[in-house]
């Protein structure tokens, strides 16, 4: 049974192994990974992890162009699933092309319902965290994001060119 846990070390190895499915270069939506992070060693993964923890604490400072955020693994046991990620604010960016929730499902999880399971369960944190509304963005072409957000009752407001490309723009109300 699937469940949303905070990022661990332990899922490194299977972590790993779902980076392989999406290859290399591609972006995993909702993982926090910069370009920078070292993940290639257990010593960096692990820190990389800490960070992520961090981003959620507000008394922290974050780095230059990041938010708050909180982070989820989605995960079967020790299988690592996917990720999705609540940013406490926006930016300017984020206003524009990356709303307030991320979210990624390794390839031979899709088709599951899982991303559609997760951004209902993140629903209720950011209800929690005192928001009214959220902002979500997919590429146009995604039909499998459009269909996970409109299910979890997204409203489209717009599609529009941004700095990373087209971009449909849902709100939804809390």
């Amino acid at each position: 049974m699937p469940e949303l846990i905070a990022p661990t070390p332990r899922l490194y190895t299977s972590w790993l192994a779902a980076r392989e499915e999406w290859g290399d270069e591609a972006h995993m939506d909702g993982a926090g990974l910069g370009s920078d992070d070292d993940v290639d060693t257990r010593e960096g993964f692990t820190a990389w992890v800490e960070r992520l923890e961090s981003y959620a604490d507000r008394t922290r400072p974050v780095e230059q162009g990041r938010v708050h955020a909180t982070y989820w693994w989605i995960a079967d046991g020790d299988t690592y699933l996917g990720a999705i990620d609540l940013r406490h604010y926006l930016n300017g960016f984020l206003l524009d092309a990356g709303g307030h929730i991320g979210y990624g499902v390794r390839p031979s999880a899709r088709r599951r319902g899982l991303a559609t399971w997760a951004l209902g369960r993140v629903l209720h944190e950011a209800r929690v965290l005192g928001m009214d509304r959220v902002l979500l963005t997919c590429d146009p072409s995604n039909s499998a994001s459009i269909r996970t957000i409109e299910s979890n009752g997204g409203v489209l407001e717009d599609v529009r060119e941004t700095l990373i490309g087209p971009k449909r723009r849902y709100w939804i109300d809390l």
